[in-house]
């Protein structure tokens, strides 16, 4: 790994270690600041971003191939964990919305904070065009499905305790509560506005340009505080696990899937690894804030998965040169 892509980790651990300073010394006003705080990112910050990458992305232009090797076997992973968590339950919660929220955390990868200079740094311009395409996407194909998952499992253990609503009164509870959502709305307005031709007005997409860029900062100073009101907990060896399978595991399968079902090589093939292989995002601890559910385990296992990145990314770039070497 570069200097440059050392010290921009470690940039990102000073705004987190900013934020938990900050809320150890009683700066950030407890739990309820904490909320303060989710609310301003999830409800102002976030939504500007991803209006604003939806509405302006060119959607003709994208590399559909690379696209699918990626978010199919993601998606199927993250489906996977779902699935399974809700057969085997969720330890230390019981709300419903929890095997939706640790799915999108053991799924979801830091693609813009570390994502985007990494891909710069280590592939140049035509690598980072293949990253931004999947990073325009990231949102939408990722944090939607799993909004309506964690809705419709709410909705359904609301039925069963307070008997059993009417399935078309459920349906309509579920459709309400995924399209009034701060990550859904604004993606599907994005995209209403890219497929109509529309062009963003300067004011506006200066306001939105300077709302995304309050995001990342935002989200990472809510994992320090995160941290602080929750520490890494007694089962600290849960997020040590879900990291180990968000560094190790998910990029062998996205690879592999790459390589064997979409006959990717190159560039391409590298962007794809390295993009499965990041860290998780903050923006799982957003999902799982927004819910109330596993956000000391979120914001652990953000931490863990960003310290192993330092290791697990040259690990990934050794087998990557080792394929391309081996004619692969």
């Amino acid at each position: 790994m570069s200097v440059e892509l050392f010290l921009k980790l470690w940039t990102l651990f000073a705004v987190v270690g900013i934020g938990f300073g900050a809320a150890r010394a009683g700066l950030t006003g407890g739990a309820v600041g904490l909320r303060t705080l989710s609310n301003i990112g999830f409800l102002v910050f976030v939504p500007g971003l991803l209006f604003r990458t939806t509405a302006t992305v060119d959607l003709v232009a994208l590399p559909w191939r690379l696209v699918a090797a990626f978010f199919v076997p993601l998606l199927l992973w993250a489906l996977g964990v779902w699935a399974w968590q809700r057969w085997r339950g969720v330890s230390g919660s019981d709300d419903p919305a929890a095997p939706a929220a640790r799915a999108v955390t053991l799924s979801f990868g830091n693609s813009v904070q570390i994502g985007l200079p990494f891909a710069a740094a280590l592939f140049g311009e035509e690598g980072l065009r293949l990253h931004v395409a999947l990073v325009s996407l990231h949102a939408l194909l990722l944090l939607s499905p799993f909004t309506v998952l964690a809705e419709a499992d709410r909705a359904r253990a609301a039925a069963r305790h307070t008997g059993a609503l009417a399935i078309g009164e459920t349906l309509l509870t579920i459709v309400r509560q995924t399209l009034v959502h701060p990550v859904v709305l604004p993606v599907l307005l994005g995209l209403a506005w890219n497929l109509g031709g529309l062009a963003l007005p300067q004011w506006l997409d200066s306001l939105l340009q300077m709302l995304g860029q309050g995001a990342v900062p935002l989200c990472l100073v809510l994992i320090g505080v995160s941290l602080a009101q929750y520490g890494l907990g007694p089962r600290w060896s849960v997020p040590l696990g879900m990291a180990v399978l968000k560094l190790l595991l998910l990029p062998g399968l996205v690879g592999a899937c790459g390589v064997w079902v979409f006959h990717l090589d190159g560039v391409p093939l590298s962007v794809l690894v390295m993009a499965a292989a990041l860290p998780v995002g903050s923006n799982a601890l957003l999902f799982a804030q927004r819910y109330q559910v596993l956000e000391g385990e979120t914001s652990a296992v953000i931490v863990l998965s960003t310290a192993g990145f330092a290791l697990t990314a040259p690990l990934w770039l050794a087998v990557l040169a080792w394929w391309r070497a081996a004619g692969g």
